[in-house]
Order: structure tokens, then sequence, then C-alpha cells
């Protein structure tokens, strides 16, 4: 059973964490889309998997209101380090974070709904997705954007993903159907292919 490569993790995010933010800004308009696919509401708990330097932690807030709570979750000392500086500079005092692998994380709340933001590692990790949903609302909202491989017609695109997702992922398995493992706690799941089947997002409910 695959679990995620920490040692990989930390190490490739060391470097990456400085410049981060600047090379997110291209996919900004998914991650704003897959935010608006939780159907967030005003006193809700959300939970951002693998949140990074905490580009979502805005979105997630202002959608949830002051009475919700935003939980950020990210196993990279190097990201989380922005991430508490940026909750730390705005006053957030409804805002969360955890260090830890997502497989151990000790999570302070049930949650409404969960977001996946490019989490390709923790997705392929059963023992990761087992612990996140636990801590999962019956009939919460998930949803997911990501990178995939792109339909074998387009080979050249195929070598394109590989050679992109290098640096940023510990695995490569799973990137013909990365949301493959979802299906024992996901019903209803739907998948839209965007930026020529390079990436994709999704959305569904959690199994009651």
């Amino acid at each position: 059973m695959y679990r995620s490569n920490i040692e990989d993790t930390l190490r490739k995010y060391r470097t990456h964490a400085p410049g981060y933010d600047a090379s997110a800004q291209r996919t900004m308009p998914l991650r704003r889309r897959v935010v608006a696919l939780l159907g967030l509401r005003p006193g809700e708990t959300v939970l951002d998997v693998a949140c990074g330097t905490g580009l979502s932690l805005s979105l997630l807030r202002e959608a949830v209101g002051p009475a919700g709570r935003v939980v950020g979750v990210e196993v990279s000392p190097d990201m989380i380090r922005f991430a508490r500086d940026r909750v730390a500079a705005e006053g957030w005092d409804n805002v969360d974070l955890v260090e830890a692998p997502m497989e151990e994380a000790d999570l302070p709340a049930r949650f409404d709904a969960l977001l996946f933001n490019y989490t390709h590692d923790v997705l392929q990790s059963a023992c990761a997705l087992e612990r996140i949903f636990s801590f999962a609302r019956p009939g919460a909202r998930i949803a997911i954007a990501g990178i995939k491989h792109p339909p074998a017609m387009l080979f050249p695109l195929r070598i394109y993903r590989l050679i992109k997702a290098r640096p940023y992922v510990s695995t490569l398995r799973g990137l013909d159907r990365p949301w493959r493992l979802l299906s024992g706690y996901v019903t209803d799941l739907r998948v839209e292919q965007v930026m020529l089947g390079t990436n994709y997002l999704a959305y569904g409910t959690a199994r009651k």
C-alpha cells in the first residue's frame, strides 16, 4: 500500500517554498473554481488538505465567514511557515494550521467540506484518505483540483505532464485516474478534464 514519501516531499518543498506563490499564479483560476465547487456556507468548518503556503485560506475563510472555521494541514515546515505568516498578518482567529503528515494528522474538528487542491500524493495514499474521511461529517462536500495524464492520443502532452509533475510529487502512480481511491469514500463523484486533459476538477459528497 502506497504511503506518502515524506522525506522526498520535505526535500522538494524546501526548494519550492520561497517561490511557490509566484509559481502557483497560473492555476489560481482553478483554485477559485475548486473552492466554489464546495458550496461553502457561513458558519461551516472546512479542511484544506496539504494547504501549502496557505493560498486557499483567504478564499475559504471568506466563504465560511467569521463564524466558520478553516483548518489547514501541511507536512512541509518550509511551506507552512508562509501559511502561518499569512494567518498572523491577517489576524485570522478562526484559521488553524496543523503541521503533520496527512496520514497522522490529529485534526481539531469535524468537517462539512474537504478541499484537495493539487494534492496528488495524498490522493494516492489510502492511509491518508482513511484519516481524512474519519473526520468528515456524513454528506460532507469534497472538491478536488489536480494533475492527470491527458488522453493517450495526446501522447506528447503526457511527456509534458510527467516533466512538470516530477519536481512536485513523490509518486507518479495513478496519473490516468488520480481520483480512483476516492470511490470508497465519495458518492456521485463528477470529474471535468481541463487544460487539454493535463489537469482536472472533481466534486462529490462523502458517503453517509
